[in-house]
């Protein structure tokens, strides 16, 4: 029988499940050009308001995961692993978590992403690092997973390209906020880069998509259950977003904090305690602790000895960056010409931030992108990042603004002090207010 592909638009238009044929036969139809981007801009949009099932979800993804290559990592003497975060400011946590695992016998094959909207990309982050390629041939990625035990690099051309054409019609026919096409988009990677665990970071709060613990949890579940479903083994932590991870916001500053976590020589809490958990977690899911209190254990003794900074600076060199980053980050990393510190206008208390805003502080910056073809300054942003119940005066700023004009210096200013609430503090939310775990009703057999 002949495929025609509106037949299965107005299958989904009408509210009706689609068969995983149909939804294979689509994606494989998109990917070869037989289905016309304005039938894929038709589709998504019915997913938009009919949503999927789970086995729609498992059927979407895996049809993603095919349309290229899928790698394969059996020549390595250990288990292949990877994180995924739904984004959010200051959050630099794969620049570390990478070459903790690495550290402790997990390979880490990372692909990731570049910013969106008020969210920093991790891509972005590494652009900051003169020299290192994010878009290495397979050959030499390949090469440094093996020799680093971690690699950080964009997607290639032939990973999930049917998920990178689909996105972008999504992103200009307002179909991204779909739970559906959000698990397929993120999956269809992780699946294609032949993983045998994945832990997932699902923001919530003021600066995350996702900005209730409600619609977090429904995303962390819809992703857990369609990877696990696909033969995925996924766990998921859900992690506050109400105020920046890290105590820096902006690519260059970012790297700077992750290098400083690396070696020690600073480590915010918040964020070590995030880290830590989503390495333990992986550590205990593919086998190498015995419990997550062993896993603990383990990624901790591998910040602490420095094993884990060896790997990064290694990672670096082998991808074209500076050999002596880690000693010399600072002859290496971009500065801003205006380097000043923030003020609250009254005295007062922490008590609310619009963690959203001040990540568009840092793109109003330059340091984010308002067109996708804009240009990044890497050296621009915030550091010294004050976190909820912090005491302000004429002695404690905001935070270090680092700017390379006087007006987007003055603007961001701006943001950032109507980001910051001033008023009686009573207490944080939980860091990570929730843990996901597989729904067993809809995992296959």
């Amino acid at each position: 029988m002949v495929f025609l592909p509106q037949e299965v638009i107005a299958r989904k238009r009408d509210g009706h499940a689609l068969t995983n044929d149909e939804i294979a036969a689509f994606i494989a139809g998109f990917a070869d050009g037989s289905v016309a981007d304005t039938q894929a801009a038709a589709f998504a949009m019915a997913v938009y308001f009919n949503d999927m099932e789970m086995e729609e979800r498992i059927a979407l993804t895996l049809a993603m995961r095919d349309s290229g290559t899928v790698l394969d990592w059996r020549d390595l003497d250990g288990p292949v692993a990877d994180k995924h975060s739904t984004g959010g400011v200051g959050d630099n946590v794969s620049l570390m978590l990478a070459p903790m695992l690495a550290a402790i016998g997990v390979y880490v094959p990372m692909i990731s992403g570049r910013g969106l909207g008020h969210t920093g990309g991790t891509l972005d982050k590494f652009d900051a690092i003169p020299g290192y390629t994010t878009s290495p041939d397979n050959a030499l990625f390949r090469q440094v997973v093996a020799g680093a035990g971690c690699a950080i690099i964009g997607q290639t051309v032939d990973l999930a390209p049917a998920d990178k054409r689909l996105y972008a019609i999504r992103d200009v026919t307002a179909t991204v906020e779909s739970i559906p096409l959000i698990t397929a988009s993120i999956l269809a990677k992780k699946l294609a880069a032949g993983l045998d665990a994945l832990v997932l970071d699902v923001k919530t709060g003021s600066g995350a998509f996702m900005p209730t613990l409600e619609k977090s949890k429904a995303l962390a579940q819809s992703l857990v259950d369609v990877a696990n479903g696909a033969g995925l083994n996924t766990a998921a932590l859900i992690t506050d977003m109400n105020e920046p991870l890290a105590s820096a916001a902006g690519n260059g500053l970012e790297v700077r904090n992750a290098v400083d976590f690396l070696t020690g020589a600073h480590r915010d809490e918040r964020l070590l305690k995030v880290t830590l958990s989503l390495c333990a977690t992986v550590a205990a899911m593919t086998g190498i602790a015995t419990s997550a209190e062993a896993a603990r254990d383990m990624v901790q003794n591998a910040l602490d000895n420095g094993s884990a900074a060896e790997r990064f600076a290694k990672m670096v060199a082998a991808l074209g960056g500076p050999a002596d980053f880690i000693d010399q980050m600072d002859a290496h990393l971009p500065k801003a010409n205006i380097i000043r510190d923030v003020y609250a206008r009254q005295a007062g208390t922490v008590a609310t931030i619009d963690t959203r805003a001040v990540g568009m502080a840092v793109v109003a910056l330059g340091g984010g992108r308002t067109t996708p073809d804009d240009a990044i300054d890497y050296g621009v942003g915030f550091d010294r990042l004050v976190g909820l119940g912090t005491k302000l005066d004429a002695n404690v700023p905001i935070a270090r603004l680092h700017a390379n004009d006087e007006t987007s210096a003055a603007d961001a200013e701006n943001r950032l002090l109507a980001a910051y609430g001033l008023a009686d503090f009573t207490e944080r939310q939980p860091l990570i207010p929730a843990t996901v775990a597989p729904n067993a009703n809809d995992q296959k057999e």
